[in-house]
């Protein structure tokens, strides 16, 4: 039946998504090694605007240690520094006339335990957006069993959305161990 068809690739969809923003968010928790990513939530006053930092300066990790921070404009250089400091990402931004540098302090064994938790919550958040999706899309199927499709291809399809729920959720554990791995390597 097209409706149940339209369903499950809407719950693939939904899953998905889960699972892109899982891996927006993780990118942000920084494993020791510089990357721009880690500052993309920094907000910076811009003519009185609050601005992502990455549309009033360009931001590149020339090592492991290390995030040149290039405004297109030296006035915004102050903004920049305070919007860093004021994002609590336990950043210490130097200003060289030319650009900030913030050089990325190694993890101590208790803050590398930390990101991992906090990657473990983001997990779960996804967990409990793609249970969401399955519990959504199966009141959706219950709904057009009552309209008059067959019971038969209603569970087939709630079984498809069963495990497609098992997939996404096997994805999730498995992109939390790539991520623990990442943090807790020295």
């Amino acid at each position: 039946m097209e409706e149940i068809k339209m369903y499950l690739d809407e719950c693939k969809e939904m899953m998905n998504k889960a699972i892109k923003h899982l891996t927006n968010e993780l990118g942000k928790i920084r494993a020791g090694k510089a990357s721009p990513a880690m500052i993309d939530s920094v907000m910076v006053e811009y003519y009185g605007t609050p601005t992502p930092i990455n549309q009033v300066a360009s931001v590149t990790a020339p090592d492991a240690r290390t995030l040149f921070i290039k405004p297109w404009e030296k006035s915004v250089i102050p903004e920049i520094e305070k919007g860093i400091i004021n994002s609590n990402l336990g950043l210490n931004p130097q200003n060289d006339g030319e650009q900030i540098i913030i050089n990325i302090p190694q993890l101590t064994e208790e803050r590398r335990t930390g990101l991992v938790k906090q990657a473990k919550a983001e997990g779960e958040q996804a967990k409990v957006s793609i249970r969401n999706s399955r519990k959504e899309i199966n009141d959706e199927l219950k709904k057009l069993q009552k309209e008059g499709a067959s019971e038969d291809e209603i569970k087939r399809a709630e079984d498809n959305v069963q495990s497609l729920t098992d997939e996404f959720t096997k994805k999730v554990d498995d992109i939390l161990d790539k991520k623990e791995a990442e943090i807790m390597h020295v």
